[in-house]
């Protein structure tokens, strides 16, 4: 890793800027483009953009936090850095490929890394159906949505919705409702990572709503369906000691 050139970017936050620009001042660096390796300064959502911008070049990125909860990054510390990406430990995170069907009969796609949610767009709660693997397992959800999760994205957005925290290689997708009102005692469900997941819309016209990847967002949807697209891989650097399965082993046991 010592011979690899490294690339330093940043979020708009001063303190993510100030930090590029200290460590630009003691590390060589290249653009993006030509970088083997990329460091990535802020927080988890920058993390996550970054993961998104520059996956399909297959570049690892190794994150610094200079955001606040960072549970995607490694703590910050201008020292040692070509040792530390040396000694580093790569995870490889396969995400979603989210393919939603419009009111208009157009269809979009959008990738998502750690979630894809669906939500209702007004004061009216969503009315969806759930089919995996074709199968239809409900016929009728009343709810304000519903998180399709990978396991990075299990401590995420999932974990606030009361979703299962999924160790990263145990190789499901948790589904978990968001405010679920008919069945109400329904708290979602455990899918292998190879499912399809699918979700149909009733009365679209008068409970409309959205589909979320990650940060990208389709509104008026009618049917949306969710799998694993194992053709992408992120990969993402952690120092040995603070590697993401140990991190998520430990949120199991936070109170």
């Amino acid at each position: 890793m010592n011979n690899r050139k490294i690339a330093f970017v940043a979020s708009d936050m001063p303190i993510a800027q100030a930090a590029r620009s200290e460590l630009a001042g003691l590390y060589d660096h290249v653009s993006p483009e030509e970088a083997d390796v990329i460091v990535a300064l802020g927080g988890d959502g920058y993390m996550l953009h970054t993961l998104h911008t520059h996956m399909a070049a297959g570049k690892p990125v190794y994150g610094m936090n200079r955001g606040t909860v960072g549970f995607m990054m490694n703590e910050f510390n201008i020292e040692n850095l070509e040792e530390r990406l040396e000694q580093a430990e790569a995870v490889d995170l396969f995400p979603l490929r989210m393919k939603a069907e419009k009111m208009d009969g157009s269809t979009d796609e959008a990738i998502a890394i750690n979630e894809v949610s669906v939500f209702r767009e007004t004061r009216q709660a969503a009315k969806l159906k759930i089919l995996v693997d074709g199968i239809e397992r409900m016929e009728s959800l009343v709810c304000d949505g519903i998180i399709v999760s990978t396991p990075a994205g299990s401590t995420a957005y999932n974990l606030s919705a009361y979703g299962p925290i999924v160790p990263i290689n145990a190789g499901v997708l948790a589904l978990t409702p968001i405010s679920p009102f008919r069945p109400r005692r329904w708290r979602g469900a455990l899918l292998p990572q190879q499912a399809i997941v699918t979700f149909e819309v009733h009365d679209p016209v008068k409970r409309p709503v959205s589909a979320v990847a990650d940060a990208t967002e389709i509104r008026d949807v009618r049917r949306v369906t969710v799998a694993e697209d194992r053709s992408l891989n992120a990969t993402i650097l952690f120092d040995p000691e603070h590697d993401m399965e140990e991190r998520i082993l430990k949120e199991q046991f936070t109170a």
